[in-house]
């Protein structure tokens, strides 16, 4: 598997007028899961390939993951991540504990040229979860999801 880097830019400060602007968490490393918990930055990314082919995945990570509207989003988590494990109650409790979700978005794992690239949808704060192993959550975004993504992103209206 050729080696995926990843970038991701985080707002620093809580005052626009004071912030910093973006931060730059650059890391180099083979991303073979579509979670990535960066502790030093308190944000969990999850990168989310929504139609996903049966040559590419395995049955146990043929995720169920698209928008409900333009502020909600349907996540399945990873299929071992249970609601009592340390995994879960972070997702979970995120907002208490002080951390962030960031969502990235790709509709295929591959385009014409190679390995598609993700878009940020923004950050999202836990609403609701239902099972374990895997957890379904459901996120609500802090922004809306731009229209021209929403159809791609959206199972009820691609179905």
């Amino acid at each position: 598997m050729p080696q995926q880097k990843y970038l991701v830019f985080i707002k620093t400060g809580s005052n626009p007028k004071k912030s910093k602007g973006l931060s730059l968490y650059k890391h180099y490393e083979v991303l073979r899961q579509g979670v990535k918990w960066l502790p030093d930055k308190q944000v969990d990314v999850l990168f989310i390939t929504l139609n996903k082919s049966h040559k590419d995945y395995s049955p146990t990570t043929m995720y169920d993951d698209y928008s409900i509207n333009e502020r909600q989003f349907h996540w399945q988590s990873q299929s071992t991540t249970s609601d009592t494990s340390g995994t879960g109650l972070r997702y979970i409790n995120h907002q208490k504990n002080g951390s962030k979700i960031a969502l990235f978005v790709r509709e295929f794992k591959q385009d014409r040229i190679g390995a598609a690239l993700y878009t940020y949808l923004g950050t999202a704060a836990y609403e609701t979860h239902t099972g374990s192993k895997p957890m379904n959550i459901t996120w609500k975004l802090d922004q809306s999801i731009p229209a021209k993504y929403l159809r791609k992103t959206n199972q009820l209206l691609t179905g």
